[in-house]
């Protein structure tokens, strides 16, 4: 190998030599690259090359495998002295005595995928397998709008806590929203941990925002004007829908997707298949006389022989979008803030205050935990105030008949 130092030309058959910062600065170009191992640390070297461009790197094996190992630290300058490059070279090499091996880890973490790929693993691998259609799109719409912006580009394992809650943090005006995305990512790094991406889950210990809930039911005046703008809508395969998921309790998604086959009207049971339903198992829900009726009056004006109880235009697909619908029917009940979904309350509401227990209001609602029900209990009293009014009345006109 050809040296130059200082002035002159040494041709010597050198491969290693007790490094320093004014040795490395006098190590020449030659017409190829040559590696200088320093003596006093074995493994740690710089690299020259033709175009005099300088490089400290080390070199050494896995223990495990015995594959060889190289890693450049960087060009030495004013951005990296020999002294710092041999600081280095003795952390990196610590680790190889402990059985690591850096150039490995450094690989892994370039090629380890990002949030973006997780959440795609997410939506093919969990989601749309195992989740309802519209709970895989409000997944994709949260990933897409809130998730991806702020954390695409991070590596997995590379999210911290900090993150987390900096996001979550930056939604605190849509409380339940930004809940709901915490819940997701929860899920995303569970299923990280089980894929062997990720060590650990960032959203544990997170707290959520305080949700106000909302519980909103029609009184008996307000529910009169809806079943009389429903009545008078000339969207009648709509209404009808409206008035089943009033009669039932049922989530409107059940309804729309309801379909001939799940109705046996000679029983009087719908059951639902457990695709259809948020718990993903099979009810079997009774239906009143008056469900039945207006079943049975669907089946008469079913001109398009469909498979689905309450059709579109489309070809044997079902209702999807009521929206526009709903609106027109409000306004012409004048009824205000009050949500499709709010039916189920209604139905539930008017049930207890006449004297259903809640055990069977919960079951008619479908509900697994009897505290989702529990929210109607103070109706129920209504029953037992009427019945004391009874006595109460009673007592009354006696008092009055004989004054």
């Amino acid at each position: 190998m050809l040296t130059y130092i200082g002035n002159y030309t040494k041709q010597i058959n050198m491969a290693q030599l007790k490094l320093s910062k004014s040795r490395v600065d006098k190590l020449a170009p030659h017409s190829k690259d040559y590696i200088v191992w320093d003596e006093s640390l074995p493994n740690f070297g710089i690299r020259v090359k033709p175009s005099g461009v300088k490089s400290y790197l080390v070199q050494y094996r896995n223990r495990e495998t015995g594959r060889s190992r190289r890693k450049t630290l960087g060009q030495h300058g004013p951005l990296l002295s020999f002294n710092e490059a041999k600081e280095r070279a003795k952390l990196l090499l610590s680790e190889v005595v402990k059985g690591n091996d850096p150039v490995q880890e450094g690989q892994d973490r370039r090629i380890a995928p990002n949030v973006t790929a997780l959440a795609k693993l997410y939506i093919t691998e969990h989601a749309i397998p195992k989740k309802r259609p519209k709970s895989v799109h409000a997944d994709q719409a949260m990933i897409a709008r809130f998730i991806l912006p702020a954390l695409g580009q991070m590596k997995v394992a590379s999210v911290g806590v900090q993150d987390i809650q900096k996001l979550h943090n930056n939604l605190k005006s849509t409380p339940y929203q930004a809940n709901r995305v915490l819940s997701l990512l929860s899920k995303m790094y569970s299923l990280a941990i089980q894929w062997k991406l990720s060590a650990e889950n960032p959203v544990i210990g997170i707290e959520k925002f305080h949700e106000e809930k909302r519980y909103r039911w029609l009184s008996e005046d307000e529910l009169l004007r809806l079943l009389s703008a429903l009545d008078k809508h000339q969207n009648q395969i709509a209404a009808d829908a409206i008035c089943l998921q009033l009669m039932t309790g049922s989530r409107i998604g059940e309804v729309l997707s309801s379909q001939w086959e799940d109705f046996d009207l000679d029983s009087g049971v719908w059951t639902k298949p457990s695709h259809h339903t948020k718990q993903k198992r099979t009810e079997h829900i009774p239906l009143s006389e008056g469900a039945i009726d207006l079943l049975m009056n669907r089946s008469k004006s079913d001109t398009n022989v469909s498979d689905f109880v309450f059709p579109s235009r489309l070809s044997n697909q079902p209702l999807k979008d009521l929206k526009k619908f709903w609106k027109q029917i409000l306004l012409e009940a004048k009824i205000d803030d009050y949500r499709m979904h709010d039916n189920r309350h209604t139905h539930a509401s008017h049930l207890v205050s006449s004297g259903v227990s809640l055990a069977v209001v919960g079951r008619l609602l479908g509900h697994t935990n009897p505290s989702t029900t529990a929210r109607y209990a103070h109706l129920a009293d209504q029953p037992l105030r009427d019945a004391a009014n009874i006595i109460s009345a009673k007592i009354k006109r006696h008092h009055s008949s004989g004054s």
